[in-house]
């Protein structure tokens, strides 16, 4: 199952070129008052919801998925966390590059060192939201990424059940401000956080551990690796995370961006693939 989220608060089923409109399932949601969930109630219910949403595409109105524009397939995680340098060639690329590095002490370290890091929720965005430039003045870098969702409740320090706590998978652009400060300061701006274009259901992917992965920008190919070659697989990831946070419904993780990142400005157009997802085209815009 292949789930978006488009135009103004609309949940669509994805059918090859078309998009079947069952948004409705949307009112079999728990309505809430203050305070509200600190998760993405959307997929805290996709299991109970899914039969519904078969049902409903039967009859569903079917779009034409071209033109729509798409929005992150996740509306409201509660957290985004990120991994750094966890290509191998990705590491190497960052120690040997000063403007990747600018003699910031993290890139001598791992990520068995270095560990994870959190980006704010305010940076998500969709395919078709585009990316803003946020510092014009400085080098603004595309990062392509394998992007996990989590679908259940993961207490801190329990186990997490390796792939058993994903409910899918979608691309990720993790756009980073070259620097010396911090990595959440740099990455965490309006929308340098792309997820799109929609999310697949764990179902459909079986094996996060052997998909290709490649980043262009207008046309030219930057970015290309197979998510075999992580540092630390996706289970790995959830385990490591799960030590130090609560794991709720529709946290994201970016999973780390292979060797090829390069400098984006207004007016770029970049196309992102994964095998077993599909690709996107995510246009970058000045303010």
């Amino acid at each position: 199952m292949r789930l978006c989220r488009f135009a103004e608060g609309r949940l669509g089923l994805v059918d090859g070129d078309r998009v079947l409109d069952v948004t409705a399932v949307l009112d079999d949601l728990p309505s809430y008052r203050y305070p509200l969930p600190t998760c993405d109630v959307m997929v805290a219910e996709l299991a109970r919801l899914r039969p519904r949403i078969e049902a409903m595409a039967a009859k569903a109105e079917s779009i034409p998925l071209r033109g729509l524009t798409l929005r992150s397939p996740v509306a409201n995680p509660g957290k985004i966390i990120a991994a750094p340098v966890n290509y191998q060639t990705h590491l190497q690329e960052v120690r040997t590059d000063p403007t990747l590095h600018h003699n910031n002490p993290s890139h001598q370290v791992t990520i068995h060192s270095a560990g994870l890091f959190l980006k704010a929720t305010s940076s998500l965005a969709g395919a078709g939201d585009g990316i803003v430039i946020c510092q014009p003045d400085r080098r603004t870098d595309h990062e392509v990424e394998l992007a996990c969702v989590i679908g259940r409740t993961v207490p801190r320090g329990s186990d997490p059940g390796g792939l058993a706590a994903i409910a899918g998978y979608a691309i990720g652009l993790d756009i980073t401000i070259r620097g010396s400060e911090d990595r959440s300061l740099r990455k965490s701006p309006d929308s340098y956080s792309v997820l799109g274009p929609w999310l697949v259901t764990a179902d459909e992917l079986p094996d996060p551990g052997n998909l290709d992965l490649a980043l262009a920008v207008n046309g030219e190919e930057r970015q290309r690796a197979n998510t075999r070659q992580l540092i630390l697989g996706v289970a790995d990831l959830i385990a490591l995370a799960s030590r130090f946070y609560t794991l709720q419904p529709g946290d994201i993780i970016y999973t780390g961006t292979p060797e090829g990142v390069g400098p984006i400005v207004a007016g770029d157009r970049i196309t992102a693939s994964i095998s077993g997802i599909g690709s996107m085209e995510v246009q970058v815009r000045g303010h």
